[in-house]
C-alpha cells in the first residue's frame, strides 16, 4: 500500500517563506529602563517598543499589545467613522457645492488630526528624529482641525446677532492666528524642554489650546445662552461636546490614574489613552452636531454670507494649513541640526 505524504506543496512553502520575510515576528516590548529617556512617560513602566527597529515593525505593531496600541486604534477608528459619515448627513450622500464645502473641510481636518496623531503614536519609537518629526506633524494636524472646526462653527452654528458682533467680525482671523500659535507653542515646548518635563512645558501646550478652544466654541456658547436647548436637535449635541472636551483636557494634563498605581495601567487605562478616547468621542459628537446645523442652515447659507465670502473663508483653510506646516518644518530642521551637534 503506497504511503501518503503530508508534505506541504512547494507553492505553500514559497508563500510561507515570503510572508515570513514580509511579516517578521515582532520583538517583545521592554521596560522603561530599556529605552532612552525621550521615549518614556511618567508612571508607565512597561509596554515600550524597542528603539531603532525597521519602519515595518512599527507599522505591524498596530496589531501588537503595547502602551501605544490604544492611542493609535482609538483615533484610527474615529477617523474611519468620520470619513464614512461624510457619505452624507442626509443619508444618501450630497454634492459638494459652496454651501457644503466648509463641512467637507471640517471632516477633512478632523480625519487629518486623527490620522496624524495615530501615525505619531505608532511610529515615534523609531528614532529621536522620527519622534520629534512625527509629533510636530501631530501638532500640525491639531492646528488644522482647530481652524476647520472654527470655520464650520462660524458658518453653520452661529446666529446673525453673534456674526455681527465685534467677536464675530474678527472671529476667523483670530481663530486662524490662535491655531497657528497653538501649533508653534506645542512644537517649541516639545523641542525646548527635556524630561523630566517642568510644569511650564505643559502650560505652553495647554494655555494656547484652551484659549483657542474658548474662541472657537464662542458661536455655540452664544446660541446656548440665547436659545432654548430643545429648539434645535444640534444644541444638546453641542452641550455634550462641551462637556466631553474639558474632561479629555483633564486627562491630557494630569497623569490619572497611573500616578496612583505606577505600572498598573501601562497597556490599558492610562491617562493619554483616556484622553484619546474622550477626544475621539468629542469629535464624533461635534460632527453630528455640525451635520444637524448644516441641514438647518444650508438653504439660507449663501443668502446670508454670499458666495464670494464663503469661498474666501474656505480658501483661508489651505493658507492656514501651509503656515502651520512651514512652522513644523522649521522646527524639524532645528531638531536635525541639534542631533547632528550631539553626534559630533
Amino acid at each position: 500500500m503506497p504511503l501518503v505524504s503530508f508534505a506541504p506543496p512547494s507553492l505553500f512553502i514559497t508563500l510561507k517563506s515570503l510572508l515570513d520575510r514580509l511579516l517578521p515576528s515582532l520583538p517583545s516590548t521592554v521596560r522603561d529602563v530599556d529605552v532612552p529617556l525621550l521615549f518614556r512617560e511618567r508612571f508607565i513602566q512597561s509596554g515600550y517598543r524597542p528603539v531603532g527597529l525597521p519602519w515595518r515593525c512599527y507599522a505591524l505593531s498596530l496589531f501588537q499589545i503595547h502602551n501605544e496600541t490604544m492611542n493609535a486604534w482609538s483615533h484610527l477608528l474615529a477617523a474611519g467613522i468620520l470619513g464614512f459619515r461624510l457619505q452624507g448627513p442626509e443619508g444618501q450622500g450630497f454634492s459638494v457645492d459652496v454651501s457644503s464645502l466648509p463641512l467637507v473641510l471640517y471632516v477633512f481636518s478632523a480625519v487629518t488630526y486623527l490620522s496624524c496623531s495615530a501615525a505619531a503614536h505608532l511610529f515615534q519609537s523609531h528614532s529621536e528624529e522620527a519622534h520629534y518629526s512625527l509629533f510636530f506633524l501631530d501638532y500640525v494636524g491639531m492646528a488644522v482641525y482647530q481652524y476647520g472646526c472654527a470655520l464650520a462653527l462660524y458658518l453653520y452654528s452661529s446666529d446673525i446677532n453673534w456674526t455681527q458682533s465685534m467677536l464675530g467680525q474678527v472671529f476667523l482671523p483670530a481663530a486662524a492666528l490662535l491655531a497657528w500659535f497653538s501649533c508653534t507653542t506645542c512644537c517649541y515646548a516639545k523641542l525646548h524642554f527635556r524630561r523630566p518635563y517642568p510644569l511650564c512645558r505643559r502650560l505652553c501646550q495647554v494655555v494656547p489650546l484652551g484659549v483657542a478652544y474658548l474662541v472657537d466654541i464662542s458661536p455655540v456658547a452664544h446660541r446656548l445662552i440665547t436659545q432654548r436647548w430643545t429648539s434645535n436637535p444640534a444644541l444638546p449635541l453641542h452641550v455634550l461636546q462641551m462637556v466631553l472636551f474639558p474632561i479629555s483636557a483633564l486627562f491630557f494634563s494630569c497623569p490619572i490614574p497611573e500616578c496612583f498605581s505606577p505600572g498598573s495601567f501601562d497597556t490599558l487605562g492610562h491617562s493619554h489613552q483616556l484622553f484619546h478616547i474622550l477626544l475621539s468621542l468629542c469629535t464624533l459628537v461635534q460632527q453630528e452636531a455640525l451635520f444637524e446645523d448644516f441641514l438647518w442652515r444650508r438653504p439660507a447659507l449663501v443668502r446670508q454670507f454670499g458666495e464670494e465670502r464663503l469661498l474666501l473663508a474656505c480658501i483661508s483653510f489651505p493658507c492656514q494649513t501651509l503656515c502651520c506646516t512651514m512652522t513644523a518644518l522649521s522646527m524639524r530642521r532645528r531638531v536635525q541640526d541639534q542631533l547632528m551637534k550631539e553626534q559630533r
